[in-house]
């Protein structure tokens, strides 16, 4: 069985490819011609390369039709932090999403797994399910909606299975810089002190490692419907900010406080991730301070 994975070269897709790999699935990517494949060290040369953009609907057809996945994990959207949440290339993902979904239909492919956000959710102070009230306040989350709402159904006229992983916060290796855990490491590390909001919302972490495996296991039992993707063990920034603090022996370069807080930025956030444990099997590899300290260790030998 190959699958196809989109996005390969971000953050979350090329973790992606690197989890399916090791369990020795069949792998094609389709990855923009000149797009840096950093992310994808160790790995590239044990998948199949296809160069293309989803922009170019008929181009990605032609190239499906070679290949013809059975499955597709489509992580590629457009996130570039600090611009992604309000961008209108959401708009130019969402339409190209739509048309990867047809172009897979006709290519054979049986199903498909797609990355939301959990800015999806209306937010609220307890942890959310997968049937809490979806109320997206930026462009990507109702673009990410949007586009699961209209897929959900067209996959099922297309005979198409389709899962949808609502993703919450996740942090590990080759993360963006500009992102508050590596800015915090590089900071730490650096010895320079690193200024923060006083920390008090709460937030709902997880590796990459486990967001990807979560992931490619919706995809390898053919889950259908919406899955939170999470570690429903609830932190706060200044928590998380002490963690890294103490991990790197500087807690005192820590700025809590030195600046404002945000006014859209929501006081509480946490999925629950039981549908996900029950119906792929899955579970977290990583607590988190675990996880910092493997991510903290990558970080050193990066730099």
């Amino acid at each position: 069985m190959t699958v196809l994975v989109t996005g390969a070269t971000g953050f979350v897709g090329s973790h992606v490819v690197r989890s399916l790999v090791a369990s020795g699935t069949d792998v094609a990517i389709l990855v923009r011609a000149g797009a840096s494949r950093q992310r994808l060290d160790g790995v590239v040369e044990r998948v199949q390369v296809l160069e293309g953009d989803l922009a170019d609907g008929v181009a990605v057809e032609r190239l499906l039709e070679g290949v013809r996945p059975e499955a597709c994990i489509h992580a590629a959207w457009y996130a570039e932090p600090g611009k992604y949440l309000d961008s209108t290339q959401n708009l130019d993902s969402l339409r190209s999403s739509f048309d990867l979904i047809e172009s897979l239909a006709k290519a054979g492919c049986k199903h498909v797994v797609g990355v939301g956000t959990c800015f999806e959710y209306a937010m609220q102070d307890t942890p959310l399910t997968e049937d809490s009230p979806t109320g997206p306040f930026t462009l990507y989350a109702a673009a990410k909606l949007a586009f699961y709402l209209v897929a959900a159904q067209r996959a099922a006229q297309l005979g198409m299975g389709l899962a949808w992983g609502r993703l919450f916060y996740l942090y590990g290796p080759y993360e963006d810089e500009r992102r508050l855990v590596p800015a915090a490491i590089k900071a730490l590390s650096s010895g320079r002190e690193f200024p923060a909001t006083t920390g008090e919302q709460v937030r709902d972490y997880l590796h990459v490692e486990d967001v990807a495996a979560g992931l490619c296991a919706m995809s390898h039992h053919r889950l259908g419907g919406v899955f939170n993707v999470s570690s429903c063990e609830p932190v706060t920034i200044a928590g998380l900010m002490r963690t890294l603090g103490e991990l790197l022996g500087r807690p005192e370069l820590i700025r809590l406080g030195a600046l404002p807080p945000r006014d859209w930025d929501p006081a509480y956030v946490c999925g629950d991730n039981q549908r996900l444990r029950t119906e792929a099997h899955w579970s977290p590899r990583y607590s988190l301070r675990d996880g910092l300290a493997q991510t903290i260790e990558w970080w050193k030998k990066a730099a």
